[in-house]
């Protein structure tokens, strides 16, 4: 399979993965509902926070196991029927009458199979050839789209009942199995055993600095899909599907814009996309909720997508840049792992805040947060420069 085929192929993976995961999120109060939960946003956060516990706890384990087997391909497959038999088993839960708890448990299980087939497909791209921005910019066209497409999506399912977003999960989560399959393994063959994996990138603390921006990002995402949802839908009283529309309006352009910008940040450097991008990302976080018409907020969330469409594919880019082709499927699920932490202390940092000093805290945090990130790694980033002590930087 040609490079270009392989990076479509891969893509579509990622895609499939993401519209499956947020077909969700549009109705989630009445999807916990029908699973048997008798509140609206503390059981909607800790369904949310299930799936991301489980990818920050095996992100890391399918990165190093694929590390040291020189294999892919097969961990994405299996990944990806895991994840199609968890959301199944999750739509037959309310059948079986069990307690909301154990519904918890299956959510667990099926993000520790979910993450598997996201998390390496995303490794597989870095491995490929053609630019590090490009072909993680065609990851964030894949993530973006599938997000942008699964809230509309998802609202509308919602329409027709509350688990039918969930039989759509299964439904694609088994597509990405069968378009993975048709992708050449290309993880590099030295295979240095568990112990290196996890060594090399122990051994790259610059690391640290695309995870904490893909810690914060992702906090903001986790943070949209509890916390805006259901601002958006008591504050300004939408429905699953006017809530899917809106959250699109951030999605749509976040998908579109990721590929060029991703190219963008390989001539001019990761700096400015990055750093100079998250400080105006969280000024527009604030924006959104101090909102006081539904069509300014929805003007806010393009703005979101578009500054998100410009840090997304710089930060992904930036861990290439600095890991070995031998150390990446541990250096990307790292960034995973961190991602999902942040996703994880979005849902409940800020379902908590929400619930206790009121939805535009809530805003302000998140959005200060993401701020102050900018100021304090932005020295890192002029050092680096001035040195030459990271490609692209």
């Amino acid at each position: 399979m040609s490079e270009r085929r392989a990076r479509g192929a891969l893509a579509g993976v990622v895609f499939l993965v993401l519209l499956a995961q947020v077909l969700l999120y549009p109705g989630i109060d009445t999807l916990v509902a029908a699973l048997g939960a008798t509140t609206d946003l503390q059981a909607s956060m800790w369904f949310l926070a299930a799936e991301f516990g489980a990818f920050v706890l095996c992100a890391g384990v399918w990165g190093i196991v694929s590390d040291a087997t020189g294999r892919r391909t097969p961990y994405i497959v299996a990944g990806a029927l895991g994840g199609a038999a968890g959301y199944a088993a999750l739509l037959v839960a309310p059948r079986l009458g069990p307690a909301f708890p154990t519904v918890l448990g299956l959510r667990i299980a099926q993000g520790a199979m979910t993450i598997g087939a996201f998390s390496l497909a995303m490794t597989m791209l870095m491995d490929l050839d053609g630019g590090h921005g490009r072909n993680m910019g065609a990851a964030g066209i894949a993530i973006g789209s599938g997000t942008a497409l699964g809230a509309p999506l998802g609202g509308q399912l919602y329409e027709i009942g509350p688990l039918v977003p969930v039989a759509g999960a299964s439904v694609l989560l088994t597509c990405s199995a069968v378009l993975a399959v048709t992708v050449t393994d290309r993880a590099p063959t030295d295979r240095r055993g568990l112990g290196a994996a996890v060594e090399s990138v122990t051994a790259r603390p610059r690391l640290v600095v695309p995870y904490a921006y893909g810690f914060i990002d992702r906090f903001t995402a986790g943070f949209f899909a509890l916390v805006g949802t259901l601002y958006f839908r008591t504050a300004f009283d939408l429905s699953p599907g006017a809530t899917g529309i809106v959250l699109a309006l951030f999605f749509a352009p976040f998908a579109l814009l990721q590929y060029p910008f991703g190219v963008l940040s390989d001539r001019i450097g990761r700096t400015g996309p990055i750093v100079a991008g998250s400080a105006c990302y969280g000024v527009a976080v604030v924006g959104v909720g101090l909102a006081p018409r539904i069509e300014l907020v929805g003007l806010g969330m393009v703005v979101v997508g578009i500054i998100g469409a410009l840090m997304a594919p710089a930060t992904m880019a930036l861990v290439t840049d600095l890991a070995a082709p031998e150390e990446r499927g541990a250096a990307m699920a790292g960034f995973n792992v961190f991602g999902s932490v942040g996703f994880l202390a979005g849902v409940l940092i800020g379902g908590t805040v929400a619930e206790r000093a009121g939805y535009v805290t809530a805003f302000l945090v998140t959005g200060g947060i993401e701020i102050g990130i900018a100021a304090l790694t932005l020295p890192v980033f002029l050092h680096w420069r001035r040195r030459g002590a990271a490609p692209s930087a």
